[in-house]
């Protein structure tokens, strides 16, 4: 998608200094039209032109994730737009692939995502989104390839798989941080979408809340409970899928 990663759902991402979270003069605030506010803060920098088009794309972002999750998420939402590298490095906690990060207190944007197309600022902004709206109700635990999945699922595009039976493999937390990892978040999106696709999107939605959930059981119980089906007879329905 020639986009810079997010960082991991679960990530654990350092308290913000007071200094580095100080409102500038590029800080705002904003009403969605589902009447959610949303607290655009810069850092400093030129963040202005970012925090801009993030503003212009976040009444759109809000209703993906509702209609995927449902209204029952925070009605008060923070983006931090940091000024510098150092920054970001010390309060996002993501490295220089990474274009931002979530926590239950706010989404963090690089200074690097001022680069990003606006489609792939899309993609990102709603990625991260559905990581914040669904913080409190994803366990610290959870498959990190589940959480991810889904999360391209709200965000990206519902484009055509790629015929390429290869891609039906679950990815690796290694793989989901390493050098690869845009093939290994693909991979987890296709299995999203296998499974909306297949089941449909309520069924995705019921097998993130029962895997992913405080409590969870493992994925192959998850999988019977929600789908009716075992996880061998899934993965086989997945690589069928990308050659159908």
């Amino acid at each position: 998608m020639g986009r810079i990663e997010s960082a991991p759902a679960g990530q654990a991402v350092a308290a913000a200094p007071a200094s580095l979270t100080t409102p500038t003069s590029a800080s705002t605030s904003q009403t969605l039209r589902d009447g959610r506010t949303v607290h655009l803060i810069g850092l400093g920098g030129r963040t202005e032109p970012l925090l801009h088009r993030i503003s212009v794309q976040l009444d759109d972002a809000a209703d993906a994730v509702t209609a995927f999750w449902g209204p029952g998420w925070p009605r008060e939402i923070v983006v931090v737009v940091t000024g510098t590298d150092a920054q970001f490095a010390e309060v996002g906690g993501g490295d220089s692939r990474t274009a931002a990060t979530t926590t239950a207190q706010r989404i963090m944007f690089a200074p690097g995502a001022t680069s990003m197309s606006d489609p792939s600022l899309r993609i990102v902004l709603r990625h991260e989104l559905f990581h914040y709206a669904v913080r409190a109700e994803t366990a610290a635990d959870a498959p990190r390839w589940l959480t991810e999945g889904v999360a391209d699922f709200v965000a990206r595009p519902q484009t055509p798989p790629r015929p390429d039976v290869t891609a039906a493999r679950i990815p690796t937390d290694a793989e989901l941080s390493g050098p690869d990892r845009a093939w290994a978040y693909d991979r987890a999106w296709w299995f999203s979408r296998f499974v909306a696709d297949t089941y449909g999107t309520a069924a995705l939605r019921k097998l993130y809340v029962r895997a992913c959930g405080h409590g969870h059981p493992g994925v192959a119980v998850a999988v019977r409970d929600t789908l009716g089906t075992d996880l061998a007879a899934l993965l086989t329905g997945w690589r069928q899928w990308f050659t159908g």
